[in-house]
């Protein structure tokens, strides 16, 4: 399965838990906040300021690892 930027960043944690070092190395270590339950990929990315595609790659390269 390919990680998407529509996925949620809480399902995707908790179905590839060896992403949560990419999701801190992008500077999106508030994963236990309220927001990463709702928001998708993409929407938690933009908020931080973030390349989507980049992060999108980088998690994706994480899961196949």
């Amino acid at each position: 399965m390919t990680i998407t930027k529509e996925m949620s960043i809480v399902d995707v944690v908790q179905q590839y838990p060896q992403t949560v070092e990419v999701f801190r190395n992008y500077g999106m270590g508030c994963l236990g906040c309220a927001a990463a339950r709702f928001e998708n990929i993409e929407q938690g990315a933009a908020a931080h300021g973030i390349d989507v595609p980049a992060l999108i790659a980088a998690l994706n390269d994480a899961v196949k690892a």
